[in-house]
């Protein structure tokens, strides 16, 4: 919002964003709503990039069970964030992202502490909610976990954005950043605040992150066949399902910027899904992709100020989709002066 009485606006401020992902789109359209002139570059397309690619898992349960204080509070925070999120995104776009709170299911042996919020479902309480799984021991039953469509978050953004007065610029290769502004080939871009949210490709621009190459396939359900209702993780992989679809993922390498897709990583996926659920054999393979997640040296995000009028939003790893709402917010009111940095995600922490 532009913010309540006593509170700092960006009425008159210019800001700029380095990447149209989920992350910098989110950002953009937080700062426009409050008044601030933002202008978003991007070397591609929007949402072509991890956001893309991503399964759009919102996972707390899954992905944060054993992170450190910080991300496991900035993960509860955003999962509370992310039903309002979605309404608001879609009440001002008219585009649907598909957010649901489906549950997931953790197949293996009874951990010694269940996580909070979740139950344990013996083998026949399992075969009861899932009935297309192979036999199993059991699984954690994680009923708040939920999922969102990625690609349509995306386009949903970018559209928010622009409602929102935001300037999208495509195809700007951003190659330096100075306090108060961005470089590209055609030019300075200015602003009172410079905010680097280009993901993998944030490594170009000086900060620590690396890509983490990760290949995907999508298995289309024959006529008649039940997709399974929740999210279940188990054999090494995940499997979302998504309409008409079911998506298994994910593999993890360290290739780089290389984004060729491999028959052994799509054969390996497959065989590791149709293991839990035999019926899978008779799916049609729909599509195999690839895309890279932003990794910092410590697996945890660059949030914040990193000099005087520049700021870093980067290396959310495998939890860009489920951090979205919280980064939006938490990075506006650093801009606005209404925040102060989270020492654990301090991106100065970093030579």
């Amino acid at each position: 919002g532009r913010g309540g009485a006593g509170e700092t606006t960006g009425a008159a401020m210019k800001a700029v964003i380095v990447g149209a992902g989920v992350a910098g789109l989110g950002i953009g359209w937080r700062l426009a709503q409050a008044g601030v002139a933002t202008t978003i570059l991007e070397r591609g397309e929007p949402g072509q990039g991890a956001s893309y690619a991503a399964a759009g898992m919102i996972a707390v349960t899954a992905e944060t069970a054993d992170a450190p204080p910080a991300e496991a509070a900035l993960a509860e925070q955003s999962r509370a964030l992310w039903p309002g999120f979605a309404a608001e995104l879609e009440a001002a776009t008219g585009i649907a992202i598909d957010y649901r709170q489906n549950g997931a299911l953790m197949l293996g042996a009874r951990p010694a502490d269940l996580p909070p919020g979740c139950d344990w479902l013996d083998a026949a309480a399992l075969q009861a909610r899932a009935p297309m799984l192979a036999a199993a021991r059991g699984a954690v039953w994680a009923p708040q976990e939920a999922q969102v469509d990625s690609r349509a978050l995306a386009r949903a953004l970018a559209e928010a954005f622009r409602r929102a007065g935001g300037r999208l610029l495509t195809g700007e290769i951003v190659t330096g950043i100075e306090p108060g502004a961005a470089i590209t080939a055609t030019g300075r871009h200015t602003g009172d605040a410079v905010i680097v949210a280009a993901g993998p490709w944030s490594a170009a621009l000086g900060l620590p992150v690396r890509p983490v190459k990760g290949q995907m396939i999508a298995l289309a359900s024959p006529a008649g066949a039940v997709l399974p209702e929740p999210v279940i993780w188990g054999n090494g992989v995940y499997l979302v399902p998504r309409k008409d679809r079911l998506l298994v993922g994910a593999t993890m390498e360290e290739a780089g910027f290389d984004m060729a897709l491999a028959d052994a990583a799509r054969d390996d996926l497959r065989a590791r899904a149709e293991a839990l659920i035999p019926g899978l054999k008779d799916w049609a393979l729909a599509e195999h992709w690839a895309g890279l997640r932003p990794a910092s040296p410590d697996s945890l995000p660059l949030l914040g100020r990193l000099a005087s009028g520049v700021f870093v939003a980067a290396g959310q790893y495998r939890n860009g989709i489920l951090f979205a709402p919280a980064i939006a917010d938490h990075l506006r009111d650093l801009v606005l002066s209404r925040a102060a940095v989270i020492p654990g995600f301090d991106p100065r922490r970093f030579p």
